[in-house]
């Protein structure tokens, strides 16, 4: 409740990135694209933490943290809506609503996307133009965007 409460006031976390330097300076051009895509301070509000980890990538909810392995951040364009995701899933954990599973994992997947729309109609790269699109396809091909 009092997570809530300072979200609703416009609390925003000091966003700090934990791992190696690869692992960091990847996580640091990914963030380069939320902050294009002007989702930077959304994720600010609800994540915390980005910690590198060797296992599988999770939204570690009492921590307001990511998990990620190196992996996960390879792929800028991909990591950026994936951080997004999960921190769409951290404000619904917040707000007292289901966050995984059925119809949370397709609205969750559907902001991914939206994602990556803003992100393809505000970057001037034309790689990251290209990657949006290539994984908007296989988003949309997908069984979770119905």
């Amino acid at each position: 409740m009092l997570a809530k409460e300072l979200t609703d006031k416009g609390h925003k976390h000091r966003l700090s990135v934990e791992g190696s330097l690869d692992f960091r300076q990847s996580v640091y051009r990914v963030l380069e694209l939320v902050k294009i895509a002007d989702c930077y301070e959304f994720l600010r509000t609800y994540i915390r933490r980005i910690i590198e980890i060797d296992g599988l990538t999770q939204l570690r909810e009492t921590e307001a943290a990511i998990w990620a392995n190196k992996f996960a951040v390879e792929n800028p364009v991909d990591a950026a809506s994936l951080l997004v995701q999960k921190t769409h899933q951290m404000k619904q954990y917040i707000d007292g609503e289901i966050y995984y599973g059925g119809a949370s994992e397709k609205f969750s997947v559907e902001r991914r996307m939206e994602f990556l729309e803003a992100l393809r109609n505000v970057t001037q790269e034309k790689e990251v133009q290209e990657e949006c699109d290539r994984l908007l396809q296989m988003w949309k091909e997908s069984s979770l965007a119905y």
